[in-house]
């Protein structure tokens, strides 16, 4: 099943449930997703693979916001961006843990014949296929610079 069609199954639910925080991160993906699929040029609807990209932009969008209304002080405000970014994360496939990321990465590092800092890059491009949507590309490169330095 296409997200598109999963979200407007399940906005249809959290309407018939009453879910307000569910209507407002499922509102939040379905007009994303519907100003990728009008953006000017598109003639073909959205693929999986970026429909991945849109709920990380959703959810990096959410977190900023969050660490904003955190610093100052508005927790009411925060409370509903962390809401949705919970509701906007039910969408992504599931995250790798710690363990699988360092695996992948070394060997990643090895498959690329990486030995220096120099060869971050390479290592950077050959795993971004690999963690599409499961890991945050900030810390898969700090692992990558911890693993070459």
């Amino acid at each position: 099943m296409a997200l598109k069609d999963k979200i407007n199954e399940d906005l249809k639910n959290a309407m018939k449930a009453k879910d307000e925080v569910a209507l407002r991160g499922l509102r939040a993906i379905k007009a994303a997703i519907l100003l990728a699929e009008t953006s000017e040029g598109r003639t073909a609807p959205i693929s999986p693979d970026e429909e991945i990209e849109l709920l990380q932009k959703l959810i990096k969008q959410r977190k900023e916001s969050l660490e904003i209304y955190q610093k100052n002080g508005r927790e009411d405000l925060a409370k509903i961006e962390q809401e949705e970014i919970s509701i906007i994360e039910k969408y992504l496939p599931q995250p790798l843990s710690q363990e699988e990321l360092e695996t992948l990465i070394k060997e990643t590092i090895q498959q690329e014949n990486a030995s220096s800092i120099k060869d971050m890059g390479k290592v950077m491009k050959s795993i971004q296929p690999k963690i599409k949507g499961r890991a945050d590309n900030k810390l898969v490169s700090e692992l990558i610079k911890k693993h070459l330095s």
